[in-house]
């Protein structure tokens, strides 16, 4: 029995999974360890990315009731060695999730500390509850944040906030969060799930292979700008879906007005692309 298997079949984390058509919900599931990121939950997040990249989909990443994820499990974290860092354990898969073709919601109620939070900064997007608590306390541990959040956070909230997190062992609270653009809103607890879900719809409004383009254009190196975008601009342009959604946009321009609506074009654009 490998070390996952054992870690299964006794006290370990698991991750819930709801696939639909459009989209899939996966859920942190460990109560009895307060959501610890452990090797079996590790495992599952790399089967759940795989069929990600297979069939692409929105992703929603939720955790539990008052904690979305606390971080590595320190029972397995205080065995492991140089050759384990050099692995990449953890920061591996959270690079999967963040180069995942269509974009990731982290739904995040209560604390999301040490790797749970780097999980959550590798997702495009984050919705917290007033309770949500973000941190990385890893240097108090005599190691240090090494599955991302030296450079997420940064990109995140700027350098200054994100060495207090880091240095200082600041805990940013939901409105803290907010205001810093760590996360797009805040809402009640019961609304948590509804909100990830409305987002995850705003975004499938747009086109798929214009949303996964728009996500390689914003990891690629600065020096792969203009040209990687004129390229992947060149590969829009011929799509039969490029077509189709700006034939209706003009067409919704040349519907005459009737009672009760504006008229307004949905994309906020005119013609020429302009805003």
């Amino acid at each position: 029995m490998s070390a996952v298997q054992e870690e299964r079949a006794g006290t370990s984390t698991a991750l819930l999974v709801d696939e639909r058509e459009d989209r899939v919900v996966a859920r942190i599931d460990g109560p009895a360890t307060r959501n610890a990121i452990d090797a079996a939950l590790v495992e599952q997040l790399h089967e759940l990315c795989a069929r990600l990249e297979e069939e692409p989909r929105v992703l929603v990443l939720a955790g539990g009731d008052g904690v979305f994820a606390s971080g590595a499990d320190i029972r397995q974290l205080r065995e492991r060695r140089r050759e384990d860092a050099l692995r990449g354990i953890n920061s591996g898969v959270f690079d999967r999730i963040a180069r995942l073709p269509l974009p990731s919601i982290a739904a995040v109620d209560g604390h999301a500390l040490g790797g749970g939070a780097e999980l959550a900064y590798a997702c495009d997007f984050r919705i917290a509850t007033p309770r949500t608590r973000f941190g990385n306390p890893e240097a108090g541990l005599g190691i240090m944040a090494a599955a991302g959040a030296t450079w997420r956070l940064r990109d995140l909230v700027g350098e200054p906030l994100a060495k207090e997190v880091l240095l200082a062992g600041r805990v940013l609270d939901a409105g803290e969060c907010l205001a810093a653009h760590l996360v797009t809103e805040v809402v009640e607890v019961d609304d948590l799930l509804p909100a990830a879900h409305r987002l995850a719809d705003r975004v499938l409004r747009n086109g798929e292979l214009a949303l996964r383009l728009t996500k390689l254009a914003l990891r690629v190196p600065a020096g792969a700008h203009p040209a990687f975008d004129d390229v992947a601009q060149a590969v829009l342009f011929e799509t039969e879906e490029k077509e189709r959604r700006m034939t209706a946009f003009l067409e919704r321009k040349r519907a005459p007005r009737t009672a009760g609506t504006s008229g307004a074009p949905a994309t906020g654009t005119d013609e020429g692309g302009r805003r």
